[in-house]
């Protein structure tokens, strides 16, 4: 791509686009005592200022994120890039309300309060989120630091 660098008001409205019509996100997690990272690809929805995930409860990724709560995601190719730092809440599938958790089913693709095994969604806050596509963005890439937009 030889294209020249976005302003940062379009990079924030592509942002914002791709988040709410992307399906997946590589999800990162560590282990709270050994820090042992851990890679994962799961479909998210985007809620306008949080993004909705779900696990199985006893997976790597579902037992990290109720012991510390920090994750970061990875949205799209490595030309055109979303990184997030996160804090995750967890939430029983009970707790979702039915129109959020119709909302995530569609996106997603399936349903994980109608599966057999119990899954938990966590709610994810940005911190920190990145965006840029080649090595001309990556001066001003930040557009969301200490959980605020930066950019209007």
């Amino acid at each position: 791509m030889t294209s020249s660098p976005r302003t940062p008001q379009q990079r924030r409205k592509d942002t914002l686009f791709r988040l709410e019509h992307e399906d997946d996100a590589w999800v990162s997690t560590a282990d709270a005592d050994t820090g042992t990272p851990y890679l994962v690809p799961l479909s998210f929805l985007w809620e306008g200022d949080t993004l909705l995930i779900s696990t199985p409860a006893g997976t790597v990724t579902g037992r990290n994120l109720r012991a510390n709560g920090r994750i970061r995601l990875g949205i799209g190719p490595t030309r055109d890039l979303i990184m997030i730092e996160g804090t995750a809440q967890a939430l029983a599938a009970s707790e979702i309300p039915a129109e959020l958790g119709d909302a995530f089913a569609a996106k997603a693709g399936f349903d994980p309060r109608v599966t057999s095994a119990e899954y938990v969604y966590f709610r994810i806050r940005p911190q920190r989120l990145q965006a840029w596509r080649q090595a001309d963005e990556i001066a001003g890439r930040d557009l969301v630091r200490d959980g605020q937009w930066i950019v209007d």
